[in-house]
């Protein structure tokens, strides 16, 4: 859903891999050493063992099959925040509780991608969640999806290992989620969502977050895709892409969800960001002070 435009010279190393099924890339300044990317391949997989709707084992598994009370990771607490600050900005529309529409619709764990014809909202938070900073209460079964922040605060807490391990010049891009350090930007296609082979646009982003979010991709069946209205069980059609460059990728990849519910004022709360949404009768609306290009 964007392109990174000619890679730096300042980065001449490159660590490509598979990871919670979207290819990744880090690109570094200095060699990322072997103790370094078991660490990375590491926390992916813890990440993923807690968070992913995919995997049997994973503790979102668990608590879709047991209501109870589940102690989760340190991780838990900043993407939750942010996971309820956008179900309150969007009057319910961004929620974690997605994840039995998502099912019903076809986008399951073995990937059916056929739509059972069942419909109806997501529970509501208070119907189903308690959260007390470390434990998650489960008032009934439910299947909690992270998709709309996940990914990209685990690019965030990649990034992290990178830092304390002594990179300062880096990018780690999830293909379509993508944290920058260092003196220079990083110049950032954004590939327009009805013709991979166009951009409507050039982001630069300097020691940042960019994330990208489009309804074209993971895409199926008539008109059925990822970006779910939790207020209805069904994808929304209205906005058809966001691009958002904020501080982290928790931030960014939150807020690209968002932008498909609610107009940016609506987030003021969350701090400052910068932000570019396509709707489906090709409008593009953006923040005033992006720092890039845009062709359309």
């Amino acid at each position: 859903m964007r392109s990174r435009l000619t890679p730096s010279p300042r980065l001449p190393h490159r660590l490509a891999f598979e990871a919670i099924g979207a290819p990744w890339s880090i690109e570094t300044a200095e060699p990322v050493d072997p103790e370094l990317a078991a660490a990375i391949d590491a926390r992916i997989e813890s990440f993923d063992r807690t968070w992913s709707r995919f995997r049997d084992d994973s503790l979102v598994s668990r608590i879709a099959r047991e209501p109870g009370v589940y102690r989760l990771p340190p991780e838990a607490g900043a993407l939750l925040d942010v996971y309820r600050a956008l179900y309150e900005a969007t009057d319910g529309a961004v929620s974690p509780l997605v994840g039995r529409s998502l099912e019903r619709l076809g986008y399951n764990s073995a990937y059916t991608l056929r739509d059972s014809g069942e419909r109806g909202p997501a529970p509501e938070w208070s119907s189903a969640l308690a959260w007390d900073g470390e434990s998650l209460s489960a008032l009934r079964p439910v299947t909690l999806d992270v998709g709309a922040a996940g990914k990209g605060y685990l690019v965030d807490l990649v990034a992290a290992l990178l830092r304390e391990a002594g990179h300062t010049e880096f990018v780690v891009d999830a293909s379509g989620d993508l944290a920058h350090a260092g003196s220079e930007h990083t110049r950032v296609g954004l590939e327009h969502p009805l013709d991979a082979t166009k951009a409507i646009g050039i982001a630069l982003v300097g020691n940042q977050a960019l994330a990208a979010s489009a309804s074209n991709r993971r895409a199926w069946g008539d008109g059925l895709h990822h970006v779910i209205d939790a207020t209805t069980g069904l994808p929304t059609s209205n906005v058809i892409a966001t691009w958002v460059v904020a501080p982290t990728g928790l931030l960014a990849d939150g807020l690209a969800t968002g932008l498909f519910f609610a107009p940016a004022d609506s987030f003021s709360a969350l701090g400052p960001f910068e932000w570019v949404r396509m709707f489906s009768t090709g409008r593009v609306e953006h923040s005033p002070h992006l720092q890039g290009e845009l062709f359309l």
